[in-house]
């Protein structure tokens, strides 16, 4: 018992301000790596740098994630997946997305308290499916904020069919604690070095 009171507290006050302060040391220790990417991005396509998309995040609540830019403007047109032999992917977007790197400026959003450091990845208005077709089970995992990282992203990442990572996603917001969120991100940066599971495989959307 002691043990699931020390998690509800964690979840609830301690990990919003561990998320705040490593977000902010992460964006100070990425200045200059980010500034070089941005430059990059601008010189070799027309568009923004930073990439606005709506998001579903804590408790349902719509919010604008930010990426860096690692396709052409109005690449969202041709459809929701891509990978390396995709055209609408820049050359400057091949190595952010290998590397992870346009996933930085989320770091923003964790300062803004749209998202953590590690809970799910939040899902797109309308995919895999719009907010009002969520079962009341599915619905559980929104009740962690999103993260950069997470359990389903740990557990297969882009592989894994979009009702699995749901799954995943719920168990981690009812089994969330400290431990369990430094296991992930041990996890994860095994992932991102190795680059393991960071390709799209096709469509992941099953019927429900």
């Amino acid at each position: 018992m002691k043990r699931k009171a020390y998690d509800g507290v964690y979840n609830r006050y301690i990990k919003r301000g561990i998320d705040f302060c490593l977000a902010l040391i992460g964006l100070v220790i990425a200045a200059i790596p980010m500034a070089i990417v941005a430059i990059a991005i601008k010189a070799e396509s027309k568009g923004p740098v930073i990439f606005k998309q709506d998001r579903i995040g804590y408790k349902g609540k719509v919010y604008k994630m930010y990426k860096f830019r690692s396709m052409c403007v109005g690449a969202e047109k041709g459809g929701v997946y891509s990978d390396n032999k995709d055209s609408r992917v820049t050359k400057v977007g091949k190595f952010i997305r290998a590397t992870s790197i346009d996933e930085l400026p989320q770091l923003v959003n964790v300062l803004k308290g749209d998202m953590a450091l590690i809970g799910f990845r939040s899902p797109l208005t309308y995919h895999p499916w719009p907010w009002s077709e969520y079962t009341e089970e599915q619905k559980k995992m929104f009740n962690v904020r999103p993260g950069i990282t997470g359990w389903a992203q740990v557990n297969g990442r882009k592989t894994v069919e979009w009702n699995k990572r749901i799954e995943l996603n719920g168990w981690y917001a009812e089994h969330v604690s400290f431990w369990l969120d430094v296991k992930i991100l041990f996890m994860t940066v095994f992932k991102v070095l190795t680059n393991a599971d960071n390709e799209n495989v096709g469509e992941t959307v099953k019927q429900k």
